[in-house]
């Protein structure tokens, strides 16, 4: 399992990300899932990941929301699985295992 941000399979523009989080409200996006594990295939795997929001930053965002996965996979380089909430019953352990690509500070 990887726990560190320098250790994932992927590479990524840090600015870009950077700047895609700051331009929406985002105070935190974490990975999670597949691309932690040895079962991650580079090939076709998507990257799940989980934003944390700002409070007020969601307020009248509405269809946009949706685009938010697309264009993070254009930075991210494959295909994006993007949420901001998680079922209840699995959020303890994702959020535990997850690994911080951006946070603000």
């Amino acid at each position: 399992m990887v726990t560190d941000v320098k250790k994932l399979p992927i590479q990524f523009d840090r600015d870009r990300v950077v700047a895609f989080c700051r331009d929406r409200g985002i105070v935190r996006l974490s990975v999670f899932g597949s691309v932690l594990r040895d079962d991650f295939d580079p090939a076709r795997s998507d990257i799940d990941v989980l934003a944390d929001f700002k409070p007020e930053a969601t307020r009248g965002i509405g269809f946009r929301f949706f685009g938010y996965g697309d264009e993070l996979a254009g930075i991210l380089g494959r295909r994006v699985d993007f949420c901001s909430r998680l079922d209840p019953r699995l959020e303890p352990t994702v959020r535990r295992e997850a690994v911080t690509i951006y946070e603000d500070s």
